[in-house]
This record gives C-alpha cells, sequence and structure tokens, in this order.
C-alpha cells in the first residue's frame, strides 16, 4: 500500500512530524484536540483501529498492558480491562513516577470500564506502581506521529514513550519477548528512514490502523534501559523520578554521569602552549533580563551570559508555540544550547552557544525550519545589544 504522505530524501524527525500532521489537518482526520500538532494525533477512526488488538494473540496471552494516556488509545484501555487484565498507564509527562495501575470497583459495567479508561478514570481508580514494585509488562501500546511498516517509530518529539520503555527495561519489567504495539491513522503508515532511529528510540512489532493489522518483523533490539550518557540536566528536573532510578543505578555500580556531565572531547586534550598571563583577569559578563515561559507565564529573570558566547536569534514563533516545544525541536537538531532565553510573548529566543563556529553551525542546521506552519527566522544576533534591543523580526511571514 502506497503511503498517503511522501517523504522526499534528506528529512529529519521534525519534517516528517510536521508533514503528518498538515496531512492529518488538510484533510480533516482528527476529532478533539485540534490542531493535532505536537500532539499524538485523536485521529478518526481509533476506535475501530483499536478493536483489532484483542485479535493478536499476543493480547490474548498478556496478563498485563501498558496502554499510554494519550486520547486515541482510549479505547485499547477499556478493551484491556474488559478483558479482566492488569492495566499500567504511564503518568502524564512521568511528573510524579512511572505509571498507576487502574483498579475498576467490584462488579464494574461496560460503562464504568470505559469511565476507568479515560483521564477521570485514572485519577479516581488507580494507584501508583513504586519503581521497586516487581512488575511484569507482558504487552505495551503506545502512540505515534509516524511509523513505518518495518516498525521505525515517531513520537511527537518529547522522548516520553522511549523514555519509558527505557525506564521499565532498568526496572526489569519489560525484556527481548515484551511486544510493542502502536494504534494509527493509515496515513501515519509513511516510509520513515532507518537512519533517523537511534539507539534510545522504542520500534514497535505492531500496527493497527482503522483497515490493517501489519506485524513489522522488526529485528532491531529494543532500549535496554536508560542511556545516562544522553540524559541532560534539564531532563532530570522535568522528570524527577528519573533521580531515584539514577540512584539505583549508581548502587549497582554503572556509570550514571549526564550528557552534560561529562567534558567535551576538546576538553580532554592537551592545552596549547600560549602566553602566560601572571595576573589574569575573569571573563566579562554581563547580566541581561529574559524572560523565562513557564506554566503559560513569563517570568523575568536575571540570567549571567558570558560574552565569549555567541547568540543565536531566533523569531517569527508562532503563538501558542511553548519553549517545550522549541527545546524539543533543538534536541532534533542537536542544536541544544548552553541558555536559551524565550520572550514567547514578542514570537522570539535567544540561543547563546560556547562559540562561533558551533552557533554558524546551529543557524545552517536551523534554515527554513517550520513550527505550526511558521517558517522561523535564524541569524547570528547582531551583537549583545540586540538581544534585549526590542527590534523587531526581520522576517514576519504566516
Amino acid at each position: 500500500m502506497e503511503p498517503a504522505v511522501k517523504l522526499s530524501a534528506g528529512l529529519s524527525k521534525w519534517d516528517i512530524r510536521q508533514k503528518v500532521w498538515d496531512y492529518i489537518e488538510d484533510h480533516n482526520l482528527a476529532d478533539f484536540p485540534r490542531p493535532v500538532h505536537h500532539r499524538i494525533p485523536n485521529f478518526k477512526g481509533a476506535a475501530q483501529a483499536a478493536g483489532q488488538l484483542p485479535c493478536l494473540q499476543e493480547f490474548r496471552n498478556a496478563k498485563s498492558i501498558k496502554v499510554n494516556p494519550d486520547t486515541p488509545q482510549k479505547t485499547a484501555r477499556f478493551l484491556t480491562l474488559e478483558a479482566r487484565k492488569t492495566l499500567l498507564v504511564p503518568t502524564p509527562r512521568l511528573r510524579s513516577g512511572l505509571f498507576n495501575k487502574i483498579i475498576p470497583p467490584p462488579g464494574a459495567t461496560k460503562d464504568i470500564l470505559r469511565v476507568c479508561a479515560t483521564s477521570r478514570g485514572v485519577k479516581e481508580h488507580s494507584v501508583p506502581i513504586g519503581l521497586d514494585a516487581k512488575v511484569q509488562v507482558d504487552l505495551v501500546v503506545v502512540g505515534s506521529v509516524a511509523v513505518s511498516e518495518k516498525g521505525w517509530r515517531i513520537g511527537k518529539g518529547e522522548g516520553f514513550a522511549d523514555m519509558e520503555y527505557a525506564m521499565m527495561a532498568t526496572m526489569g519489567a519489560v525484556g527481548e519477548n515484551t511486544v510493542v504495539v502502536t494504534i494509527v491513522h493509515d496515513c501515519q503508515v509513511v516510509d520513515v528512514p532507518e537512519e533517523l532511529v537511534a539507539d534510545h528510540d522504542l520500534t514497535v512489532d505492531y500496527i493497527l490502523t482503522p483497515t490493517r493489522t501489519i506485524k513489522t518483523g522488526c529485528k532491531r533490539t529494543k532500549p535496554q534501559g536508560i542511556i545516562w550518557s544522553k540524559v541532560t540536566q534539564e531532563l532530570m528536573q522535568r522528570i524527577p523520578i528519573l533521580k531515584n532510578l539514577q540512584y539505583m543505578e549508581k548502587q549497582a555500580g554503572k556509570d550514571v554521569s549526564l550528557k552534560d556531565e561529562r567534558p567535551p572531547e576538546d576538553k580532554k586534550k592537551p592545552a596549547l602552549v600560549g602566553t602566560i598571563r601572571r595576573d589574569p583577569k575573569p571573563p566579562k559578563s554581563d547580566t541581561r533580563s529574559a524572560h523565562v515561559g513557564q506554566g503559560g507565564m513569563n517570568k523575568k529573570a536575571e540570567v549571567q551570559v558570558d560574552c565569549a558566547v555567541t547568540t543565536v536569534y531566533v523569531c517569527n514563533i508562532p503563538p501558542g508555540v511553548r519553549v517545550s516545544e522549541l527545546k524539543s525541536v533543538l534536541r532534533e537538531r542537536d542544536a541544544s544550547p548552553l541558555r536559551l532565553s524565550w520572550q514567547g510573548s514578542q514570537h522570539r529566543a535567544f540561543l547563546d552557544y560556547r562559540d562561533e563556529s558551533t552557533a554558524q553551525r546551529v543557524v545552517a542546521s536551523l534554515k527554513g525550519l517550520s513550527i505550526a506552519g511558521s517558517t522561523l527566522f535564524v541569524e547570528l544576533s547582531k551583537s549583545q545589544r540586540s538581544r534585549m534591543s526590542g527590534n523587531p523580526c526581520p522576517q514576519q511571514q504566516p
């Protein structure tokens, strides 16, 4: 079957997401919430696609099933409860733990089970599962933005499904025989290039659509645990439970150094011999006001920025885009800055990099990048003053 969304060579994961989201919106293939950009799409026919889940032998054999909390998997959660299997649902954004076990009230009818399968049901009829719990997950159901018939999966860009699986692997809750299923619209099945799939990316064994059941036959090894060298301090702050897992792994004698705790390669090389100053002065710094978006509010904060860094100016950021979404885009393109100053109300941001060559590479990487239908304008900051000058974006376009 020919993919509905055609992909050209050289596209990034973010480009593919954008194409799929645009196609779903342009063809009115989604239900609430809309628009689908930056979400796991709640596509029309989701219940029909999920209805094929009980036909899988792996579902019938499973005793414990983990299903993601997104709306299009609501029917999958209901079918799991209806089959009297243990249903585990990840805590939204992993804020307070890994997952909750749904416990329907005694004698629950189908209508009550349908309520238990909603976000309200998760709040009212669940108990948290601790990291030390001896849980065995037989089947995992995840959402996707795009997936290929070979099993290569692309999520919405925040990495929660990949992280959830890695955390379960660290706990010993999943293993080599754990089956992963994704439920998507037919148009979300595209030719994802294998070179975009990294070691930490979760692959899938089955794809369920409103018209097909696809067995991918994917042989690629799924995440065996958390790759701490790819985890940043920022991610540790966003997902507090990671600190507990890090402690457990450290006690077991594993290297749990984070990405930003490891010295860059160039720092490991011997320093070049040069002129020695007997009384070196500390680098100059200036204090700037930066608006940091958090929880939909702008908070003014004072930040110290070394004058040695090079700043990249980003504008034409569309209304409604959150700083977390921009950070996801930057991570996708290996462009995470030393510091990010967010001015969402003015549709712009400033990214600090350690040297000009890194900043130049980032500008080239982000050239032509679109978010929510708007092409970003990206350039090296004209001067340190330009950060707070209030100059309008030179290229405001829809």
